[in-house]
């Protein structure tokens, strides 16, 4: 049995693409880091050795987020799913509401768990149009009392993205940041909170990435279980029980990457090139048709559809037989996705657009 050991171009969602000298480096050093003489998945996360990894991560976040002291970085595990729940738990007041703002279908999973813990207002949803744009600010009904605002910042099914935080009037905004975490610069200022799966832009899946302002921990009440209290975590520094200690590692170095490529700002206009080559061949095409709206399309995940089914499976099949792998839509909304995260290299990018064009002028 031959095994496949050239790399392709992997346009997953999640887990996704990660940066190859990332990859190396953890190669290099697996069977035993320098000066350890055991691998990175062997050392007890209560080693001299693993708090100066998790430190060395927690510290690439504050750096390229711009973080102030007064916000807590916390490596959690269970996913944005389980943000989902600990998210109104610890900041919903039995007796007070919360407002979401819908744009897509990793909004409406939170919003369900929202409602097991209490009220929830819906502020403003997309869906009549299928969540192809972000609302306009008209269209936003903020309750003035809300314990915060709730907005998913990419959705990775539909393909839109908020391309700034909405105005919340100081009512602290709550963001599943999963999808384009460290993609861009943000307001850091205007967030209470903001948790992120790992496995798109910033490392392996089973880390979730939760940051978490000091004020906020005063509205957590009393009596949660112990792991689903936010304090437990910024008291133990994510240590009260064994954490993900190779998915924080491999942070750690995806945040020195990022360093090296020029922080967030040059990962944004990186970022927004690529997405560009592909918008553009869609927009000058009758053959391929975009999801998301122009003024909301994301800079990470690309979704558009062909005139049949049937050639979107085509389309699928001769992409993967080129190396091109990972394309077809979620099962949801079906159609084509292109998923091109910070560590995505602009070669694959440019290889997706030669196949387009081809695939056009052949079935078009």
């Amino acid at each position: 049995m031959t095994e496949k050991t050239e790399r392709v171009y992997n346009f997953s969602a999640g887990p996704a693409v990660l940066p190859v000298p990332v990859l190396e480096e953890a190669q290099r050093h697996l069977l035993a880091l320098p000066g350890v003489g055991m691998s990175v998945l062997e050392i007890s996360h209560r080693s001299k050795t693993f708090e100066e990894i998790i430190r060395r991560a927690e510290q690439g976040v504050r750096e390229l987020l711009g973080l102030p002291d007064h916000y807590h970085v916390l490596f959690l595990q269970g996913g944005a799913s389980l943000q989902f729940s600990m998210v109104p738990m610890n900041l919903l007041p039995k007796d007070g509401s919360a407002d979401y703002i819908l744009t897509g279908s990793w909004g409406k999973k939170a919003i369900k768990e929202a409602k097991r813990e209490g009220r929830v207002q819906i502020a403003a949803t997309t869906e009549d149009s299928n969540f192809d744009r972000i609302p306009e600010p008209h269209e936003i009904k903020l309750d003035p009392n809300a314990a915060y605002v709730h907005i998913t910042t990419n959705e990775t099914i539909q393909g839109v993205q908020w391309p700034k935080e909405p105005d919340t009037g100081g009512i602290p905004i709550v963001a599943d940041a999963s999808s384009d975490i460290m993609s861009r610069p943000i307001d850091i200022e205007k967030y209470g909170l903001i948790y992120a799966g790992a496995q798109k832009n910033i490392g392996p899946a089973g880390v979730t990435l939760v940051i978490i302002r000091d004020d906020l921990l005063s509205r957590i009440p009393d009596g949660l279980h112990t792991m689903l209290d936010y304090r437990t975590h910024v008291e133990n520094r994510s240590l009260y029980n064994t954490p993900n200690t190779f998915g924080i590692y491999i942070i750690s170095l995806v945040c020195q990457w990022l360093k090296e490529k020029g922080g967030l700002e040059a990962m944004a206009r990186e970022n927004e090139a690529k997405a560009k080559m592909i918008y553009d061949v869609i927009d000058s095409s009758g053959f391929y048709r975009g999801h998301a709206q122009p003024g909301s399309r994301s800079m990470m995940n690309v979704t558009f559809r062909l005139p049949t089914e049937e050639l979107e499976k085509r389309f699928v099949q001769e992409a993967t037989a080129q190396g091109l792998d990972g394309l077809k839509g979620h099962r949801s909304v079906g159609g084509i996705r292109a998923s091109i995260y910070n560590a995505f290299p602009r070669e694959g990018v440019e290889a997706l657009v030669q196949f387009m064009r081809e695939f056009e002028r052949k079935n078009g």
